[in-house]
């Protein structure tokens, strides 16, 4: 934990519960953000018993999120996305990835965490072509029948879809079933991303997987599904998939050569991007 997080304590939002640990708190604190609470950072420790480089994960999803960010504005020209799940508001978020190349792209952002609302309704004030709608992203009909995603989103031009670090916080088996009624409800030419906690089923890599779901889930978070190859690809279905496909999220067209091995936590979160026919 970086000495920013420690040092600052933020003021609750109305509604926050600080006996509860929250997704986008422990996500940010992960990422040495000061938007967080003591309950959050406790997760990060209870799980580096068994992964001391935990933060990398965080790290992972947030790289892949901003370089599918560019590659869907430069590359497909898409200039909407529905960001679900967006987490606390830092640095270089889908809004300033994509407009800093289109300024005209339109973004919405959903959440239901109250300290991810008032945050972001903040900082996102007097900002053009971007808001943020709070509603439950596992509840697809909620946020896709909700009346600013249509007054913002054209839904019969294509529109970047973003589950990015969201559905292993979903815990029932049936996530490829909430992903299939987004999918549906996309016009073709649309994009979507996904990125997700990761079991390899590799003798080196799966053991750590499987000691890190144990913790997340029995911390104060209480979520943190690792799931297989198969079982993260089927909530692709319906899609073409983007070369190099569902890989690591650090081998989803990196920036550069890599000089020094990633980390077996890295080995541990992977992402892709499928387009609609």
């Amino acid at each position: 934990m970086s000495q920013s997080s420690a040092a600052y304590r933020s003021a609750a939002p109305v509604g926050v519960d600080m006996a509860h640990a929250s997704v986008a708190r422990v996500y940010d604190a992960a990422l040495n953000g000061k938007d967080n609470f003591e309950i959050d950072r406790e997760v990060l420790r209870q799980v580096a018993t068994v992964a001391p480089g935990v933060a990398e994960l965080a790290w992972a999803n947030r790289d892949f999120l901003i370089r599918v960010c560019r590659f869907l504005v430069q590359q497909a020209g898409i200039d909407q996305y529905l960001d679900l799940g967006s987490g606390l508001p830092t640095a270089e978020n889908t809004h300033q990835v994509v407009q800093r190349v289109l300024p005209d792209a339109r973004v919405v952002y959903i959440d239901h965490d109250p300290t991810v609302l008032a945050h972001a309704r903040a900082i996102l004030d007097g900002v053009a072509r971007t808001t943020i709608i709070g509603a439950d992203i596992f509840r697809p009909f909620e946020v896709l029948k909700n009346s600013t995603v249509r007054a913002y989103l054209d839904f019969t031009e294509p529109v970047a879809l973003f589950q990015i670090g969201t559905l292993h916080h979903y815990p029932d088996d049936n996530a490829a079933e909430v992903m299939r009624t987004y999918v549906d409800s996309l016009p073709s030419g649309s994009y979507v991303a996904i990125a997700h906690f990761f079991d390899p089923e590799t003798p080196e890599h799966s053991e750590l997987a499987r000691k890190m779901e144990d913790r997340f889930v029995h911390s104060p978070l209480g979520s943190g599904r690792f799931r297989t190859r198969a079982e993260i690809q089927s909530m692709f279905r319906g899609l073409e998939m983007v070369e190099p496909g569902l890989v690591l999220c650090d081998d989803w067209w990196p920036d550069g050569p890599r000089l020094t091995p990633l980390s077996p936590v890295r080995h541990c979160i992977a992402g892709g991007v499928g387009r609609k026919p």
